[in-house]
């Protein structure tokens, strides 16, 4: 069975809709207008207006065609409800609809007015925000579920309570000039990972079979070995150059949208679709199907690739990443997955490492053609070595679960849960690689190599180091893959050892720290944020570091990914330094645009030191892996603490 690339297309359409930033709807030809009465306690009325657009047809609201609702009223919590149908006014008549088959529809081609009864549970917020669905089209054409975002005032509401832009935390002019001013960013890391990636992804089936027939084909068809030698390095150029262009587009959406790349590494919905599609990979890889993308597509960059001009050889290039596609792509879409939190510069700067270790392999041996002769030939390790990708891919797989259950606290993989699939997925590599356990496509293993020896003894090794981790003891912290399993907090086990929550809320801090004459250290964190859990694992937990935390400071964990939805009296239209509007509806929300308009940054971990007052003391402190140099950052703080307590 084939399975073609379009969902790896529609996964991308996916996620241009679902992150903030991108538009999902076609330009509508319809503006409206919203404005709201209120009728009683709690009861308002919303009317809609509708200007006419020549030469198409707005659908009646009380309608349902094929499942579709001709209009609908959404809100952002469901203390909010609409009561009964729309009420309509303006120029409405029915026509017998093509698009229906036949079936009579109610339109409108003028003005019209959309009239609607609202009822609020609980406190009546200032501002409402809700999302008016509505459907348009004409004979031939038909639009349905355009959306509408609106915001109304609501007479008698509450005021919104809260706060997010704080005046007096001056970030670039603190007490203490200590501290971190620009983000630290570790691109040499992401360009080698990068670059390893694309080392294992030249010794899959679909890219090491084609080093030797490429290079081949430029030195023998070549005239000239010269031309030859500059042919085969322009290919390998033009691998590094395509895999580069893949993250230009987030480098737009960045600009638009500074926090996307935070919503991408956070998002429930893609999380889970990585799941799916790197078990989808993952199976492929065991060989029970085959993942390709279209023919049609395939066939058209061979063809192009025949030519003998520079465009020729960029095909011939483009034609290797097509139909290298999927052995590389799990690999790829892996790394992307792995550093879209960081930015959008770190996404281009893995992806030229890939490029580079996947090009420069075509250019070297045409440089040197005699190291053909000492590369091993293809066989049945490169079916070894796919497999065992295969379980890789699962263990990411259960990653990307892990990440979508620890944001909407599904309570489904837990800490000791993910360490214990890891462990199976740990023993199924050792099994399959002793020859105990088969795939059809794999060969029988009638002696065990040292090679396959090796990588035996390294991956028992690697599944017995998590084994402890399954346990509810000090040995279960498995420093050396912190960050990768939930918090230690997120346990099956009902009194978990070294969890110790830290307070949730910035305005509780300052009144703690107000009572107790302490510093705030705030945490900007997240639940699907590697380095966050690396930090709290490996660095908070040494001792001098953990007695300067804990007798100190008041420390408050703000989590940017937390989707539980704030209270409806304090959700709201925030108006961002940059003069963007920006939609509060959940804790994730609110905590975002504080970090950004207070402390100049959308990455996490960041760590803050402000006084009672709400001064900053220190300039920020990002991933700080050396647990002496956060140490010495904290005391900093401290002592611009006690120089300002004394002015």
């Amino acid at each position: 069975m084939y399975l073609k690339a379009r969902f790896t297309i529609l996964l991308f359409i996916t996620f241009c809709f679902t992150v903030n930033g991108f538009s999902q709807d076609v330009v509508s030809p319809y503006h409206w207008e919203v404005t709201a009465q209120k009728k009683a306690e709690g009861i308002y009325e919303l009317t809609f207006s509708a200007q006419a657009a020549p030469g198409w047809q707005l659908y009646a609201p009380n309608q349902v065609f094929d499942d579709v609702k001709m209009g609908a009223l959404t809100f952002t919590d469901s203390s909010i409800r609409q009561t009964g149908n729309f009420a309509e006014t303006g120029t409405a008549k029915n026509i017998k609809s093509k698009i229906f088959e036949n079936q009579n529809v109610k339109i409108f081609d003028g003005k019209s007015q959309w009239v609607a009864m609202i009822q609020i549970s609980g406190a009546v917020p200032g501002r409402l925000q809700g999302e008016l669905s509505y459907s348009y089209g004409n004979d031939d054409e038909f639009y349905p579920s355009n959306s509408f975002p609106f915001v109304v005032e609501l007479e008698g509401g509450v005021v919104s309570t809260t706060r997010i832009l704080v005046p007096s935390i001056d970030i670039e002019h603190p007490v203490n000039d200590c501290g971190d001013s620009v983000k630290k960013d570790s691109n040499l890391l992401v360009f080698l990972l990068g670059l390893l990636g694309g080392l294992i992804a030249l010794l899959t089936p679909c890219v090491f079979p084609m080093i030797p027939l490429t290079v081949s084909f430029f030195t023998k068809r070549a005239e000239q070995k010269k031309k030859g030698v500059q042919g085969a390095m322009l290919y390998g150029f033009f691998i590094f150059l395509i895999y580069v262009l893949l993250t230009v587009p987030f480098h737009i959406a960045g600009k638009t949208n500074p926090d996307i790349f935070n919503n991408i590494s956070t998002n429930v919905w893609l999380n889970l679709a990585f799941f799916v599609i790197f078990v989808v990979f993952a199976f492929s890889f065991f060989g029970y199907y085959e993942i390709g993308l279209p023919a049609g597509l395939a066939n058209k960059m061979g063809t192009r690739s025949g030519l003998s001009n520079v465009g020729g050889i960029f095909f011939m290039a483009l034609t290797l990443a097509v139909v290298s596609f999927s052995c590389t792509g799990p690999i790829l879409g892996t790394l992307l997955a792995g550093v879209a939190e960081k930015g959008a510069w770190p996404l281009t700067i893995g992806a030229a490492g890939f490029g580079l270790a996947l090009g420069l392999p075509f250019a070297l041996f045409a440089l040197f053609p005699k190291w053909l002769h000492s590369i091993p030939k293809s066989g049945g390790w490169l079916t070894d070595v796919k497999v065992v990708l295969g379980f890789i891919e699962l263990a990411l797989a259960v990653k990307f679960l892990a990440n979508a259950d620890n944001v909407k606290h599904f309570g489904i993989l837990k800490r000791e849960v993910f360490i214990g699939s890891w462990v199976i997925i740990g023993a199924l590599i050792v099994l399959y690689l002793s020859g105990l356990i088969r795939f059809s496509h794999s060969s029988p293993v009638k002696k065990l190599s040292r090679t396959r020896i090796v990588f035996i003894t390294l991956f028992t090794a690697a599944t017995l180091y998590l084994v402890p981790g399954i346990t509810n003891t000090s040995w279960a912290k498995l420093k050396l893959i912190s960050g990768f399993p939930p918090p230690v907090c997120y346990s099956v086990y009902n009194q978990p050892v070294n969890c110790d929550k830290s307070l949730l809320n910035y305005e509780e801090a300052i009144q703690l720290a107000k009572k107790e004459n302490k510093p705030v250290l705030i945490d900007f964190t997240g639940w699907a944020c590697v380095n966050c859990r690396r930090m709290e694992e490996k660095v908070w937990t040494k001792s001098y570091v953990e007695k300067l935390m804990r007798n100190d400071f008041i420390l408050v964990s703000l989590y940017v990914d937390e989707r539980t939805k704030l209270p409806v009296s304090q959700q709201t239209i925030y108006t961002t330094k940059s003069g963007s509007e920006k939609s509060i509806i959940t804790v994730g929300d609110k905590w975002t645009a504080f970090q950004i308009d207070n402390f100049n940054a959308t990455s996490q971990p960041q760590y803050a030191i402000v006084s009672p007052d709400e001064k900053a003391l220190v300039k920020t402190k990002f991933y700080t892996p050396d647990a002496q140099e956060f140490a010495d950052w904290l005391k900093c703080g401290l002592e611009a603490f006690k120089k300002s307590a004394s002015k």
